[in-house]
């Protein structure tokens, strides 16, 4: 599993990206006030109006996100012709980024959703807007500019919000064109009938509107799975991305292809405005960036529960995702470094799930690629891997005065944060024997330096029937001459 340091690497290929964004377009204007009194006319609250603010709503929020990421932009969409439809083409003016093709069409008002907000709580929602389906000669414009950019388009979302720009002819003509060119689509869908995105790379509903298109219960990870499997069998899409708000996200694909549960990353839910058109967006970017479809889907996990943090309609950049991932490294490094009780228990509840336990141990001072190596085997070895790291005494004693160059908290902190690591025990001892004969590992892994009679703790292993595995090392890669470079330096 790609760890979050490497997915913060990742946020850096999107820029540039080129994403064609086709569907709804919606200015989402936003009105603030406070609460003081109730009216006398009714009993409603009286908002006290203190501003305003307008924004790209619909796919022109997606397109906000993409540019947020640092992608580049074509947009497709159908407006009206008012005075809501020139405050859109001043809010695209400045970006130079956003190549817009916006198509007018008198008989249709642009939509547009007010929220009225008192404080930190929406209050009300009122929408103006038409749905009815484009007529067929907007329906031939639309396919025509689309296509025209999917020569130089990486990915393609489908913003469906169910207004009446992405008929059956106009979804089925736009997916076919970009299978043709092996560009993938993201669909974000609307209604019940998912058949209409046949083809679509994954179609992005929240739990309710997979239940709502299978007639089904999409209730935990299991309901989810059968769900959405049912979903891609019936509908003919190639894979499913189900957001569950605070449950996080969940990706399904058929073929038999294990699913990937992500748990939500944000810490406060303060607006789920547009968070679809965020998921949407990171998603195409990244797989446009080539990126895994696994990676992707983490990525937008991440972009996700960012804007949720945020009141409005808003967008997670690319810096903000970088540090969020980082910050949450070490995080996961903190909660990976452990007593050895709770190490102990650990792997005795890894054992009952039938889960196979692997063992490493040293002072990993200065991190470096013959360190990562031998990590990477050694969790290659086993399901769940612990690290024994020395304590700074221990060092002292082994190393000599000047060592360690970091102290324990801050190795073990690196240490955790690598996804080849589960756990990390500190311990105070010049060899980690007693660590060995309280976990019982099923594996003993050391380096090719040793022979399996040299490897402390191998006789303990081999005598439950454990097994004792060298791992070959990485040459031109040691602490000690890295640390004496430095010093003459």
């Amino acid at each position: 599993m790609t760890d979050e340091s490497e997915l913060a690497s990742l946020v850096e290929d999107l820029a540039g990206i080129r994403v064609l964004a086709v569907g709804d377009l919606m200015l989402d204007r936003f009105v603030y006030g406070a609460v003081d009194r109730i009216s006398p006319e009714a009993p409603v609250p009286v908002l006290r109006i203190e501003r305003e603010t307008v924004m790209l709503g619909g796919v022109g929020n997606v397109a906000r996100n993409l540019r947020a990421l640092g992608a580049t932009v074509c947009l497709v969409a159908v407006m009206g012709r008012d005075q809501e439809a020139r405050d859109i083409k001043g809010l695209l003016r400045d970006d130079l980024e956003i190549e817009s093709h916006l198509i007018e069409d008198e008989a249709r008002p642009t939509t547009i959703k007010t929220r009225y907000i008192a404080g930190s709580q929406q209050m009300m929602r009122a929408d103006r807007e038409r749905i009815v389906p484009v007529s067929a000669n907007l329906e031939e414009e639309i396919v025509a500019r689309a296509v025209a950019d999917l020569a130089q388009a990486k990915a393609m979302v489908l913003s469906d919000y169910g207004k009446g720009v992405l008929t059956e002819p106009v979804l089925r003509r736009l997916i076919e064109a970009a299978a043709e060119r092996g560009v993938p689509v993201i669909v974000d869908p609307k209604g019940s009938d998912y058949a209409r995105y046949a083809g679509a790379t994954l179609v992005t509903p929240n739990r309710r509107e997979l239940a709502e298109a299978t007639g089904g219960m999409a209730d935990g990870d299991a309901g989810i799975v059968e769900t959405a499997t049912a979903l891609i069998e019936a509908s003919g899409v190639n894979g499913v991305l189900v957001t569950r708000s605070q449950d996080g996200m969940s990706l399904v694909r058929g073929g038999g292809v294990e699913p990937l549960h992500l748990s939500a990353t944000a810490r406060e839910v303060y607006d789920v405005s547009g968070a679809g058109d965020t998921v949407v967006a990171t998603l195409a970017a990244a797989l446009g960036a080539g990126i895994a479809v696994e990676d992707a889907c983490r990525l937008a996990n991440v972009a996700a529960g960012i804007v949720v943090a945020k009141m409005g309609t808003a967008t997670a950049a690319a810096n903000e995702m970088a540090a969020t991932l980082r910050q949450r490294e070490l995080d996961v490094g903190e909660s990976k470094t452990h007593t050895l009780e709770e190490a102990r228990s650990l792997a005795q509840s890894w054992r009952r799930q039938g889960l196979k336990v692997g063992f490493t141990n040293g002072v990993f001072d200065l991190l470096h690629p013959g360190h990562v190596s031998l990590l990477r085997q050694a969790r290659a070895a086993c399901d769940r891997l612990v690290v024994g790291l020395n304590s700074d005494a221990s060092v002292k004693r082994l190393k000599g005065e000047s060592r360690p160059i970091q102290n324990d908290a801050s190795r073990a902190l690196v240490l955790g944060s690598l996804a080849s690591v589960d756990a990390v025990v500190i311990f105070p001892d010049d060899t980690p024997l007693a660590v060995i004969e309280t976990l019982r590992p099923d594996v003993l892994v050391k380096g090719a330096d040793y022979t399996v009679a040299t490897v402390v703790g191998a006789d303990v292993v081999q005598s439950y029937g454990g097994r004792v595995m060298l791992a070959s090392l990485e040459d031109g890669h040691s602490t000690t001459a890295t640390v004496a470079r430095i010093s003459k330096k």
